[in-house]
């Protein structure tokens, strides 16, 4: 089978490091291990296109070379991944249904009626509203978005995936805990935290701060280390406020490519990142499926990667001083936190693994192609 896939908001291009980049390259990953090809069908990145001169320009191009690499490649399916009023597919739903009499298929999309009352979504929202009408099947990793979705979409159009990775990309190491904590001067029984995040101006810029405000609050109590894995515009500011709140107890590590994050969840203790916004956050995924357990705050998207009070621990209140008590409380009790910690890497293995949950999917297109 082949597959042709169109990544609107960030194509393969982009190569900064994001949940949402994850996701994409699992999903191809997915199809490729059963032996499918995939090809990208364009990279024109659509995201507010309609705001910028330059794009709109180029668009006319971009839907040119999308047809030419339709035409050379003959896709057996056409899977679009994350349209939604930012970055809706413009090539999909009519290169594949009109120009090669295909299956559309979309994954991970969204649908919100307030974008049609504002000028500068409302677009964005009519083309994204198009797609989605025009889809053939709808697959969803994230159930907060069902119901909004299920307002235009038939149900039988729409199917849940729940979210996951590949566990073998993060296994606990006990070789490479000694060799990092041997490298950054940790020793061997101290009690070490871990966050990993994008320094950037919007949610991760709010966690990364109340993170450090409530981690100064404990720091007298525990003589932890905190490893700040990330890089970003921000990280001038973080390094800043983590200096002045926390001082020598933290170790920054810079950006560090996703395939070697496991050396680092494997030198940790626990995974510290509030997750305010979050929409799922893959690096719980990441540091539970090295036996890491994790403290964040409970919102409608972390609650489906964390099992609160078996692989961590989900804050109720968004208060710096509810979510230092928590990481306080794992941290007086470390058997309890690596209980959690092998909860979490079953967790991932049996309910949060890539392999089970995106081979439906991949079976589910293949009857799709069949039929």
């Amino acid at each position: 089978m082949k597959v042709g896939y169109y990544l609107p908001n960030k194509p393969l291009v982009y190569q900064t490091p994001s949940g949402d980049r994850t996701i994409s390259e699992q999903l191809i990953t997915a199809f490729s291990i059963k032996g499918h090809k995939c090809r990208e069908m364009s990279s024109f990145r659509s995201r507010w296109f309609w705001l910028d001169g330059r794009k709109l320009l180029q668009l006319p191009v971009a839907s040119v070379n999308a047809l030419k690499i339709f035409r050379d490649f003959r896709p057996d399916i056409w899977l679009t991944y994350h349209s939604y009023y930012k970055s809706p597919d413009i090539l999909g739903w009519w290169i594949s249904q009109y120009v090669g009499n295909i299956k559309f298929v979309m994954f991970q999309t969204m649908y919100s009626t307030k974008r049609k009352k504002r000028a500068k979504t409302k677009l964005g929202y009519l083309l994204n509203t198009i797609a989605l009408k025009k889809a053939d099947m709808i697959f969803l990793n994230n159930y907060c978005d069902i119901n909004d979705l299920l307002r235009i979409v038939p149900k039988e159009k729409v199917m849940y995936i729940p979210p996951g990775i590949y566990p073998e990309h993060f296994r606990f190491s006990a070789k490479w805990r000694e060799v990092i904590r041997s490298k950054v001067n940790i020793a061997p029984e101290d009690l070490v935290l871990i966050t990993v995040a994008r320094f950037r101006r919007d949610v991760k810029w709010v966690s990364m701060q109340f993170l450090l405000q409530s981690l100064s609050l404990i720091k007298k109590e525990f003589p932890f280390k905190l490893m700040i894995i990330g890089s970003g515009p921000l990280e001038f500011k973080v390094r800043q406020i983590a200096t002045r709140l926390l001082g020598s107890s933290v170790i920054f590590i810079g950006e560090v490519e996703r395939r070697h994050l496991y050396k680092y969840y494997s030198a940790a203790d626990l995974f510290v990142f509030p997750g305010i916004g979050e929409s799922l956050g893959m690096v719980y995924l990441e540091a539970q499926s090295c036996g890491i357990p994790v403290v964040a705050l409970e919102g409608p998207g972390v609650k489906q990667v964390i099992e609160d009070g078996k692989t961590g621990i989900l804050v109720k209140s968004r208060n710096v001083v509810a979510y230092a008590e928590a990481v306080a409380r794992l941290c007086r009790q470390y058997d309890m936190m690596r209980e959690m910690g092998n909860r979490a890497r079953e967790y991932v293995e049996n309910r949060r693994n890539a392999h089970k949950n995106l081979g439906v999917l991949v079976s589910y297109i293949e009857e799709m192609v069949k039929n």
